[in-house]
């Protein structure tokens, strides 16, 4: 009886197939944006949602970058002391008051919690580092629109700038930034509503790794009210 073998790939095959995936992988990620940071709580490593930029991704894991969007989520610890830095702030948005932001993060959205406070503003009204540090990624989101990912100088916090309607000129990944500078402007892109334009402002603590899409959701009243703040410039 004679055996059939089966025909094998052949590595022209295997590279058409690797390339179409790479295509589709890069499509997801302009899409929907890379997982959502990773929250630790009991009972082991969980996902941690910003409902803004990261609620909408789809269920499969992105290559090297943790887990998937539709892990269970856990309320995001709030770390205010410890190892969280004490900083000299400016707030995002001139005339903007931290003591606004009070229970912002904790409110409910969709079902999940915020994690993250909307500042309200006139459309291009300017948007102010609120730290000195670097431009982690800016990034395009079907979710977040124009988002911004900024590193404090320690590499212990990440800032998080969404829904803008643009950058500020010029502005590129690895930019050193000074607290103050204009960064971008309010806007609407992403999925905020049309006629709202706000800035969706977060906090992470960040991982050892220091991985631009993953961290511990902060409270930015409780990170903020800890060191003195400035609303102007």
């Amino acid at each position: 009886m004679k055996h059939q073998h089966r025909a094998r790939p052949t590595p022209a095959a295997m590279m058409f197939f690797a390339f179409c995936a790479g295509m589709i992988f890069a499509w997801w990620l302009r899409s929907y944006g890379p997982p959502q940071p990773a929250v630790s709580g009991a009972g082991g490593a969980a996902v941690a949602r910003n409902t803004d930029e990261r609620r909408k991704a789809a269920a499969a894991p992105m290559p090297g970058q943790g887990a998937p969007e539709s892990a269970p989520s856990a309320a995001a610890a709030v770390g205010t002391s410890g190892d969280i830095p004490r900083r000299h702030f400016q707030v995002p948005i001139d005339g903007s008051h931290v003591d606004a932001w009070k229970g912002a993060f904790h409110e409910r959205r969709d079902g999940r919690q915020h994690e993250a406070v909307d500042i309200l503003a006139p459309r291009n009204a300017p948007i102010h580092a609120v730290d000195n540090g670097t431009i982690a990624k800016l990034f395009v989101s079907k979710a977040g629109g124009n988002t911004i990912y900024q590193f404090d100088p320690d590499g212990h916090l990440c800032y998080y700038y969404a829904h803008l309607e643009r950058y500020a000129d010029g502005l590129h990944d690895g930019q050193t930034v000074s607290r103050g500078q204009v960064i971008g402007y309010v806007g609407t892109s992403g999925n905020a509503p049309p006629d709202t334009p706000h800035l969706h402002f977060g906090v992470f603590q960040l991982n050892a790794d220091r991985r631009w899409w993953q961290g511990r959701a902060l409270d930015p009243y409780e990170v903020f009210r800890r060191g003195p703040q400035s609303s102007e410039n």
